[in-house]
């Protein structure tokens, strides 16, 4: 196969990929009431504890996920009840950091919030964003003598983003993490799942 046929068809399934990673299914939740689009190729994975759980089958690190609170101890009227979107960003990145919490030695966690915003989406709700960033680093060899055997490295660098919204008395939190490193060739899609979540009123 001569060198410009080959770069042509490579070009051609690039293409295709490209062309096929913009196509967007919509999962609709009416019992739980909520809805949100995503990356068409992403699959759906079962019993990972979340209400939904989607992943691309690629990318092992680059998921969503729903949280939904309990409406047994919970009677929220609105986002706000979080407080402000600074605010509301602090609690999600402790939640984050809780459920990150390891008890392996020599474990260190580096975090920061990058940005919070709020918008009255096309439904007329109001909805928080939260965009932060988590950095997971270990030692090779914690239980090392001499300090120098005792290297440090990073395990893993992953941006978080999640949209908070209320109804039925309840606080959603739509879920997506993604590598550090994949973010800006993934963020055009990102960003089109986080404006298309939504909470529904659930009809009895």
């Amino acid at each position: 196969m001569s060198l410009i046929l080959s770069s042509y068809i490579f070009s051609e399934v690039g293409q295709a990929l490209a062309q096929q990673s913009s196509v967007f299914r919509e999962y609709i939740d009416a019992f739980d009431g909520y809805s949100f689009k995503y990356p068409g190729n992403w699959i759906q994975v079962r019993g990972a504890g979340a209400d939904i759980f989607f992943r691309d089958p690629f990318v092992l690190d680059e998921n969503l996920s729903v949280e939904i609170s309990s409406p047994s101890s919970s009677q929220y009227k609105s986002v706000k009840d979080l407080g402000p979107p600074q605010q509301a960003g602090k609690t999600v990145l402790k939640q984050y950091l809780t459920e990150f919490m390891s008890t392996r030695l020599g474990v260190r966690r580096e975090s920061n919030i990058l940005s919070t915003s709020s918008k009255v989406a096309n439904d007329g709700k109001l909805y928080y964003q939260v965009e932060v960033n988590i950095k997971s680093y270990a030692n090779n060899n914690e239980l090392a003598v001499m300090p120098q055997d005792r290297v440090v490295r990073l395990e893993w660098d992953r941006r978080y983003l999640s949209v908070l919204g209320v109804e039925n008395n309840q606080l959603y939190e739509l879920r997506l993490q993604v590598p550090e490193n994949v973010f800006s060739e993934e963020e055009n899609d990102l960003r089109k799942v986080m404006d298309s979540f939504r909470v529904n009123k659930i009809v009895a």
